[in-house]
């Protein structure tokens, strides 16, 4: 048995192209060479599912599906690929990395139709022990994690704390779950000077005329309800860089098919096999963590996209089909009347 699933992913530059070979009933052998994973014997349109190579996946993937963890494990490492995870985890990275590498030559997720950049934000705003429904929340911690896909490295990060005016006094649950004291806001600016700031420095690093980026969020509220209050208390209009953003948890359940009940911060890093790093509840802290989660699934030959936008005040889906747009320039939103 072990020698069979070994047959199923070796790699070697004399292998045989991928093919049934005899074996127990129920059961075939695949066999990967470098060949064919390159695609040169792949003659018809890439796109085209009658193309055998979609076949040759498929029996792959029955592989890989009868693999015990140390198998995956095994596997994952001699491609130098992360070997951290639950089972299906693993076996989802080495279906996808099998099938990048049959699927090279025909649009490689990196490839220069991807983002270059995700910006990833999570706000910290003000609350009370229970939040009753009447409280008006606002944003008091503005983090951005600038995540290069090229590199999969976190090129650079913003932080900065943000003045509340409505409530301008911090209950001391809020202090206690979110680690920002009393002090640390009434120094800070008020939030259209912030978001002033945020603009700036995503206009430096050329953000949306160099380089295509996205947004990124953990969950739809830091869009679709802090910034979207924030900016009707500011009385400004809503930032146009902001009405579409890749919600993770959706992307999370959707390519690892777990339920939503599994696509918590903390619960995602332990399914992928990290920890959290930092103190949680801190904005910039939570973005980085964020980022991560982010860089494993794109290693992992996740292609995140845009699923979320803010249309008329509202949230709104987007499908998986639409083109894959990066977010506009950054630009000032003007004042509301």
């Amino acid at each position: 048995m072990e020698e069979q699933k070994e047959n199923c992913l070796q790699v070697g530059r004399d292998e045989t192209p991928v093919r049934p070979t005899n074996g127990p009933p129920g059961r075939q052998h695949c066999r990967i060479s470098d060949q064919e994973i390159s695609g040169k014997n792949s003659t018809a349109n890439a796109n085209d599912f009658s193309d055998p190579v979609y076949k040759e996946i498929a029996i792959t993937n029955g592989c890989i599906n009868r693999m015990t963890r140390d198998e995956l494990r095994s596997k994952l490492a001699e491609f130098k690929l992360e070997t951290r995870g639950v089972k299906d985890v693993l076996k989802k990275r080495l279906k996808n990395y099998y099938k990048k590498q049959k699927l090279m030559q025909k649009e490689a997720i990196n490839g220069d139709s991807y983002y270059d950049y995700i910006c990833v934000v999570d706000f910290e705003a003000t609350c009370e022990e229970g939040n009753p429904p009447e409280f008006i929340h606002e944003i008091i911690e503005f983090p951005i994690v600038l995540l290069n896909t090229h590199t999969l490295e976190i090129e650079d990060t913003f932080q900065q704390y943000v003045k509340p005016e409505i409530n301008p006094k911090l209950s001391s649950f809020c202090i206690s779950l979110t680690g920002i004291t009393q002090d640390i806001v009434d120094k800070a600016d008020t939030f259209p000077q912030v978001l002033q700031n945020v603009i700036e420095w995503m206009r430096q690093r050329e953000l949306g005329t160099k380089y295509t980026y996205s947004m990124l969020t953990d969950g739809s509220w830091d869009m679709s309800k802090f910034l979207n209050i924030q900016c009707r208390s500011s009385r400004i209009k809503y930032p146009s860089f902001a009405k579409k953003w890749i919600n993770i948890r959706k992307s999370y359940g959707n390519f690892y098919k777990v339920p939503r009940n599994q696509t918590k911060l903390t619960i995602m890093l332990e399914k992928l096999g990290m920890n959290y790093d930092g103190r949680p509840h801190s904005g910039l802290d939570d973005s980085k963590n964020i980022a991560r989660i982010a860089i494993r699934m794109l290693q992992d030959g996740c292609e995140l996209r845009v699923n979320e936008r803010m249309h008329a005040g509202q949230l709104m889906t987007v499908s998986s089909s639409a083109p894959l747009e990066g977010a506009p320039a950054p630009q000032m939103p003007r004042y509301r009347n």
